[in-house]
């Protein structure tokens, strides 16, 4: 649940429950979370001055009390939150709670853009694609080149969320058989890749280059788009490690 989005009223029922009849108009569900469960915290970056506030007491003092009642309840839960904002920057404009963040900031792992994971790209295309297949009763089989090459030269600015919501629309419209680059409405004009592959070591750089190709089907224009790279440092870094030839 992206908990951002609940408004100040609704957010201590998402967050604890509440009694029965309380909220009888509310078709807000709850599920009671079992001690020693994970519970995650979509968008907390979002999340209103109250609602923050409600959520540090119950982190510091390990109780909550759900709507409507009148008792305290114990909790002992593992939290997990997620947000697309800086929260630092946030905590700096007064946006967010600085002792919140110290709360939730025990362990930080940082998840890097689409874009910079081409190689997940198109397995999460075709992932989409079955899932959208079921869902919406259709039977397309794949993506045409065009399309493919769409995909992955795409900068992808809402992530997963968008890349999901494009091929769900394009199966939607396709029906069946082969989704074509028109179907994605990603724009007429050719993306700009800001941001590719980073070659590093050697024995990355090597393999980054083979995995650029392989997504691109063997197309070094493409492969260059996604690597970052121009067509002149390509083709020197297919000689040095002997794979002019291979992707001929």
């Amino acid at each position: 649940m992206d908990y951002g989005s609940l408004s100040a009223q609704l957010a201590p029922s998402a967050f604890f429950g509440h009694v029965k009849g309380v909220l009888h108009r509310c078709r807000l569900q709850h599920e009671r979370i079992a001690e020693g469960d994970t519970l995650f915290l979509d968008e907390v970056g979002n999340l209103s001055s109250e609602t923050q506030q409600m959520l540090l007491r119950a982190i510091q003092e390990r109780r909550y009390c759900p709507v409507g009642d009148k008792a305290d309840k114990s909790f002992n839960v593992r939290i997990i939150a997620a947000t697309n904002e800086n929260l630092e920057k946030a905590v700096s404009e007064k946006r967010f709670r600085q002792d919140l963040l110290y709360r939730l900031h025990d362990f930080e792992i940082t998840v890097p853009p689409l874009r910079d994971c081409l190689e997940d790209i198109m397995p999460l295309a075709e992932f989409f694609r079955e899932i959208a297949n079921k869902e919406l009763e259709c039977r397309v089989d794949g993506f045409s080149t065009e399309a493919q090459k769409k995909l992955l030269t795409h900068t992808w600015p809402g992530n997963v969320r968008e890349l999901k919501q494009k091929i769900m629309g394009a199966v939607l419209q396709a029906q069946e058989g082969t989704i074509m680059k028109e179907h994605l409405e990603l724009g007429l004009q050719e993306t700009v890749f800001t941001v590719g592959f980073s070659l590093r070591n050697d024995e990355e750089e090597k393999e980054r280059i083979m995995r650029a190709l392989k997504q691109a089907n063997g197309n070094r224009n493409l492969a260059t788009k996604m690597l970052g790279i121009g067509r002149t440092t390509l083709y020197k870094k297919l000689e040095e490690y002997g794979l002019k030839y291979k992707f001929e």
